[in-house]
């Protein structure tokens, strides 16, 4: 019988807890030497003791991490929620900290906290970070997985298969397949160059977990089985110590919009609308906005640089201003470095039969109208860099969906039309995931995931996806 074990769970979740306290002691230590250097403070009022505040800041700080669940099996390893818990926990202990300060009247020197806040939060998530690449190196090598059989008809189960195939990091093997009946069906379904075995129907799902070592059981067709097949499956799982996921049927819509709900003894699941103004739109234009104006000050010399080299490279305008399409459809001139000879627009039309794009979109390679300078900044993004000023006019994003051109707009179908629901962005999860190298459907798809499941801290996660992917400068072209 294949071996169940998850021993590299428990192992995985300890080590993040020793790093995490590791880190905590750090940043309290630091903080600690660089701002408690005497017992009074430069007005003469009395610290609390700077070893006591340390030691219970650190306790603190170590339980918020354990109350908001950052070790939680369910999220660590991957996405963007285990970052946004530790996140969180930060700013809740230290928002706690200047309000029992305040209350009291310790005369905790604010010095203290802005040294070890920053240091801890920024700890905490390169320490998060560091650990998921190594146990991303870890499942490429088909190490620490999670063997998955999945249970449902083919039409179902196929789009979940193909998934966790092409995303190895995400820790999920496909071991087998159990379908609603045995009859009619293959013994094993090719997907690309793996085939997963069909084990059995959904009376075998028991029998199918234990032949095949199986950890985690994935349910497609939930309606095709009923809800007391549902029941009874989860109860006998659970003696198995195997996981049960149930897909909901609803493709790329996660995170806070989704909630179960309870009715009449039902689970059923709620999901919110998509939420992109208030509080959430106030929150991502912030950032841009602070965030483009930083950018811009500091790779100010690189626009220097780069302005004369276009110049010099060939006859025209620095700027390259093209006419975009941004939210509800509204127009607007994107701002970037022409890598193009000048009347490159007007050369398109003879260039259509080596056209090379993914659906509506023109691509070439070997694009013959690219300057040799062009070249240079198109494979590091840095013809991209000028959109900053798109962001500080406010119509552009610094993450989010690909700008798409007029003539592309008006191709698309009624799903394919939420993508103009927000902002463009100067990067998103289209240009992290592969750029002018995923097929169209594929970058619709997650341009859509985005649209449908956007925050905060996705939008950081994107940026540092970013600035690797643009340094493996793959896919881009």
């Amino acid at each position: 019988m294949p071996d169940r074990s998850r021993g590299w769970v428990q192992g995985y979740l300890v080590r993040l807890a020793w790093t995490d306290l590791l880190v905590v002691a750090i940043a309290v230590g630091v903080a600690q030497i660089v701002r408690f250097d005497s017992a009074l403070e430069p007005n003469g009022a009395v610290q609390a003791p700077a070893t006591l505040v340390s030691v219970l800041l650190g306790v603190a700080w170590i339980l918020a991490l354990r109350a908001f669940q950052t070790l939680d099996r369910r999220v660590v390893g991957t996405g963007s929620q285990e970052y946004s818990r530790v996140v969180t926990a930060c700013l809740s202990v230290f928002g706690i900290l200047a309000m029992v300060d305040l209350l009291f009247k310790l005369n905790i020197a604010r010095g203290f906290i802005a040294l070890a806040l920053p240091i801890g939060t920024l700890g905490l998530l390169l320490s998060r970070w560091s650990w998921r690449q190594n146990l991303g190196r870890q499942r490429m090598k088909s190490q620490n997985l999670e063997q998955v059989l999945v249970v449902g008809s083919l039409q179902s189960a196929l789009p979940l298969i193909e998934r966790l195939m092409t995303k190895p990091t995400l820790g999920y093997r496909v071991v087998g397949i159990c379908v609603p009946h045995r009859t009619g069906y293959p013994d094993s379904i090719v997907m690309g160059n793996s085939e997963v075995p069909v084990l059995g129907c959904f009376d075998d799902v028991c029998r199918s977990v234990e032949e095949s070592g199986a950890t985690t059981v994935a349910v497609t067709s939930a309606d095709a089985l009923g809800h007391a097949a549902m029941q009874s499956l989860s109860w006998d799982l659970e003696g198995l110590d195997v996981e049960m996921l149930v897909s909901p049927g609803v493709t790329d819509v996660a995170g806070p919009r989704v909630m179960v709900r309870p009715v009449a003894g039902l689970p059923l699941l709620h999901i919110d609308k998509p939420r992109y103004e208030g509080a959430n739109r106030f929150r991502k234009a912030a950032v841009d906005r602070l965030g483009a104006g930083a950018m811009l000050f500091m790779l100010a010399p690189i626009f220097v640089l780069v302005a004369v080299a276009v110049k010099l490279d060939s006859p025209g305008p620095v700027f390259y201003r093209a006419t975009r399409v941004g939210v509800n459809n509204t127009p607007f001139k994107m701002w970037k470095f022409r890598s193009m000879v000048n009347d490159a627009d007007a050369l398109k039309s003879g260039l259509r039969a080596q056209d090379e794009g993914a659906g509506v979109l023109f691509k070439m390679r070997d694009d013959p109208r690219v300057t040799k300078v062009g070249r240079i900044i198109r494979r590091y993004s840095i013809d991209e860099l000028p959109q900053l000023f798109n962001v500080l006019s406010g119509s552009m994003s610094l993450v989010g969906p690909r700008p798409p051109l007029p003539e592309e707009v008006e191709q698309y179908d009624g799903r394919v039309a939420r993508r103009m629901l927000v902002k463009p962005g100067m990067t998103g999860l289209w240009q992290v995931s592969g750029r002018s190298d995923l097929s169209w459907e594929e970058s619709v798809r997650l341009d859509l995931s985005y649209v449908e499941n956007w925050s905060i801290m996705q939008d950081l996660v994107i940026l540092w996806r970013t600035v690797r992917a643009v340094f493996s400068n793959e896919g881009a072209y």
